[in-house]
């Protein structure tokens, strides 16, 4: 009997359970995705701006096919929790959006992440999509587009404020209030919005970071106000990420737009744990072992030699490698190998006869696979191929030997976002909860082989 590292899921029905069968004959990994921790962020989140009546509206931004999660499905859950807004970098995610069903009724969405020559901005405002400008070349390609199919476009105007990346400087924002007062007039742009990213907004302890977002949101008032002196006041300013939505309510205005937060991790590890801002990672990462073999001392373990046993021991190989988003930074080297140094690897929680123990990635990530060294003779732990393991989960404490995203995120020296957003596509995403939080409607609006 193999062993599983991993609670029973809660399946909601016999098909659920027949779709978790049928994933695990498919791929050697699954993510699991709970829709009720990200209804329960975002419901959260919606409380810390003050509610439906505060005036201030919360975006679920769902970009990179949700953090990796699925568009559709945190699309859906981030509705369910309270969201009026979404928010879609590329086109092509923010038509997928309106294709699925989701009207213009239900929600706003935003996109901003194009370049006007070749993007689809005819169809964009058509679908009753907002869009992002932040050149003059820009701007002109959007009202060419409104004029094409006789319908204004919705317009909000990115600024730079202090980020250096996306939008409108101080010095080139008169050009462009120039093109928008008369295209405004024209009918041709309806201006909803003005917006900006902080940058270090992640570090409120930081008082040289705090100077910088305090010096931004300066900033972002006095091009609104430039705005507003030109004859187009934006209705609906937006500044906040997760990070100033947890922290600066100053900073809410009428919109606010959390991304990680969404999916359950707070900004950055410097602001805390999720649990601390009242959030729960959705997201947990398994597999099955594939082979499990007896090693000598002496053995050297992947590519490179970087991993060398100094005992008796047996490893196990987790298949799943950079191919699949594991990365390949998450490597474990120790001082016996040709490195000469001591690096932890990817943490993994594998279930033994004497309860969850917790292995690391032992030598280096590969294509399609990783290592672990067992520590131990697998026999007497019980340990044997098609065991269940998790790589990360929601981190319920160190009883439960859980890793996360923001331990994975730390061997490989980057963030929790870059650890599930680069998830491959080839892992089957699978849903809990679905029919718990959603109306029939919108399951239906979901792939019925994901549902658990």
């Amino acid at each position: 009997m193999t062993l599983n590292a991993l609670d029973p899921w809660p399946f909601s029905s016999t098909l659920g359970k027949a779709n978790y069968s049928a994933a695990l004959r498919r791929y050697p990994g699954q993510a699991i995705v709970d829709l009720k921790a990200m209804r329960d962020n975002m419901r959260h989140l919606v409380d810390v701006v003050g509610g439906s009546k505060s005036g201030t509206e919360v975006m679920g931004v769902v970009k990179a096919g949700g953090y990796g999660h699925g568009l559709i499905a945190s699309a859906l859950a981030a509705l369910a929790g309270g969201a009026t807004w979404l928010g879609a970098a590329q086109p092509r995610e923010a038509l997928l959006l309106r294709m699925a069903g989701i009207n213009s009724s239900r929600c706003h969405i935003l996109t901003w992440m194009y370049n006007g020559r070749y993007a689809p901005l005819s169809e964009l405002i058509a679908s009753d999509i907002d869009v992002s400008v932040g050149s003059l070349e820009g701007i002109d390609d959007l009202a060419n587009a409104a004029r094409k199919i006789g319908i204004p476009a919705r317009v909000h105007v990115k600024v730079d404020t202090g980020f250096g990346r996306n939008g409108f400087t101080k010095d080139e924002f008169q050009a462009a209030l120039d093109k928008l007062v008369l295209l405004a007039k024209e009918g041709v742009l309806d201006i909803v919005g003005l917006w900006s990213h902080f940058s270090v907004a992640d570090a409120p302890d930081v008082s040289e970071f705090v100077k910088v977002t305090d010096d931004q949101l300066e900033r972002f008032k006095q091009l609104t106000a430039r705005m507003e002196k030109a004859g187009i006041p934006p209705r609906i300013r937006h500044i906040a990420n997760t990070a100033a939505t947890l922290s600066r309510p100053e900073t809410h205005f009428e919109l606010v737009r959390p991304g990680i937060g969404l999916y359950g991790y707070e900004a950055d590890p410097s602001m805390g744990t999720p649990s601390q801002f009242g959030l729960k990672p959705a997201m947990t990462l398994q597999a099955q072992l594939g082979t499990v073999k007896d090693l000598e001392a002496g053995e050297g373990i992947s590519y490179g030699r970087t991993y060398i046993t100094d005992q008796k021991t047996s490893a196990a190989i987790v298949p799943l490698g950079y191919a699949d988003g594991i990365h390949r930074a998450a490597s474990g080297f120790d001082e016996a190998g040709s490195q000469h140094i001591e690096k932890l690897g990817g943490p993994v929680r594998v279930m033994t006869n004497n309860g969850p123990r917790l292995m690391r990635a032992s030598g280096r990530v590969c294509m399609d696979q990783f290592i672990i060294d067992l520590h131990g003779d697998a026999m007497k732990l019980g340990v044997q191929e098609g065991d269940t393991v998790e790589l990360f989960g929601p981190g319920r404490g160190e009883e439960f030997v859980e890793p996360t995203a923001d331990d994975w995120a730390k061997t490989a020296g980057t963030i929790s976002y870059e650890i599930f957003a680069c998830l491959c596509a080839r892992i089957p995403r699978l849903y809990l909860h679905a029919n718990e939080i959603l109306d029939a409607r919108d399951v239906r609006k979901l792939n019925i082989k994901t549902i658990l």
